[in-house]
């Protein structure tokens, strides 16, 4: 593998100050976005905007973004030294507590790793470490014995390639408890994934379809993607780094062999700038950009730069978190020249299938943007 990427020149070394100051003047913006979101609809958490505006009556699909807004408060609190930011962190995670015995989604990681994790990092108080533990025991009872796989949402026979960013909740779960009963459906999830979603080629499937009584895989399958047999990028993004981590907690060389070929080819697949679209294999796409993957794939590959052995693939995937980033600060993406949007970052892709949240603000798009920033100001 070469120093970087075929036909992505890496930021020179003089770029990358620039490239962290424009960092700061967004997490400035994105904190004066916060700001309004909270004081216009307090106690509303949003998941796409309709025409640049958080509010609307728009259908969700699934309840599974309650966690970002905190998670972002969170990032906010600390980096800036208004007060206010973590007043808001604990006020909007004290709201989501309830959901940590919610049964009905895949998606607890979500909603607890932002939020009440990091609440505990920043004071050590073992009351939120419970609420995570709690939620992470909640999530594994998801876990389908014949398949030995965590079910989706959508139905028990259903596996999603997003649960591979919800499962680090059990791993943490059971590290803090020394329970191994859990550790082992966390990896055992994750050994299901990479044989039955992650393709020869490094791509992913979105869903998994089991036989609930024998556990028989039967066929991969997608809602978001455009084909079954296709690519959807926002999962490539999530396999990346769901992977990533559960190799940083397990060590096991499987995970991570498995999320370089996910990176790879999501660099192979993706323009030189960064950012895919909702799905490769779409013929022609109207949409060109889905900047909620790029996003989350600039937060998986810092995290996969830090664990790789090699220098030189390190530094293929720092170039390209790099590049993502640069892209996504300049004025296609980040609303702060746009009058009236009430968002971050333009160009996010809901589901595309359903017409929900189509070349808008996501919630998670702006999380995992201002994430990959925090991780680019802490290098």
């Amino acid at each position: 593998m070469s120093d970087h990427p075929p036909g992505i020149e890496p930021l020179a070394d003089a770029a990358l100050p620039d490239l962290r100051r424009r960092a700061d003047a967004a997490l400035d913006f994105a904190g004066r976005q916060v700001r309004q979101l909270v004081s216009r609809y307090p106690g509303y958490f949003p998941l796409f905007t309709k025409g640049g505006k958080w509010h609307h009556d728009r259908e969700a699909w699934t309840n599974w973004c309650e966690g970002f807004l905190g998670g972002i408060l969170w990032i906010l609190a600390g980096r800036q030294a208004d007060p206010w930011y973590r007043d808001q962190a604990e006020h909007y995670s004290l709201l989501i507590e309830r959901r940590k015995t919610d049964r009905t989604v895949h998606d607890l990681g979500f909603l607890f790793l932002p939020t009440w994790k990091v609440w505990y990092e920043f004071t050590g108080d073992p009351v939120q470490k419970q609420v995570v533990i709690d939620a992470g025991r909640t999530l594994a009872l998801r876990f389908q014995e014949n398949g030995r796989y965590l079910c989706s949402f959508v139905a028990p026979e259903s596996l999603f390639i997003d649960i591979m960013m919800n499962v680090g909740l059990i791993f943490y779960t059971a590290k803090a408890t020394q329970d191994d009963a859990l550790w082992s459906v966390a990896v055992q999830h994750c050994l299901t994934t990479r044989r039955y979603l992650v393709r020869g080629d490094g791509s992913t499937a979105h869903e998994g379809i089991f036989d609930l009584d024998t556990g028989e895989f039967m066929r991969q399958s997608t809602h978001q993607g455009w084909r079954n047999d296709s690519s959807w990028a926002r999962g490539q993004a999530w396999a990346l780094y769901g992977f990533t981590t559960a190799y940083e907690f397990t060590g096991d060389e499987r995970f991570l062999s498995v999320a370089q070929q996910c990176a790879d080819f999501f660099i192979d697949r993706t323009p030189s700038h960064g950012v895919p679209p909702n799905d490769w294999e779409e013929p022609a796409p109207r949409l060109i950009y889905e900047s909620s993957a790029a996003a989350i794939a600039a937060c998986g590959l810092f995290a996969l730069s830090d664990v790789v052995k090699e220098a030189a693939v390190a530094r293929v995937y720092r170039v390209r978190a790099h590049r993502i980033l640069d892209t996504l600060l300049g004025p296609e993406f980040l609303a702060d020249q746009t009058p009236g949007w009430e968002g971050i970052l333009k160009h996010g892709i809901y589901h595309e299938r359903k017409g929900l949240g189509v070349d808008e603000s996501v919630m998670w798009g702006e999380y995992f943007f201002l994430s990959a920033i925090d991780s680019l100001l802490a290098k």
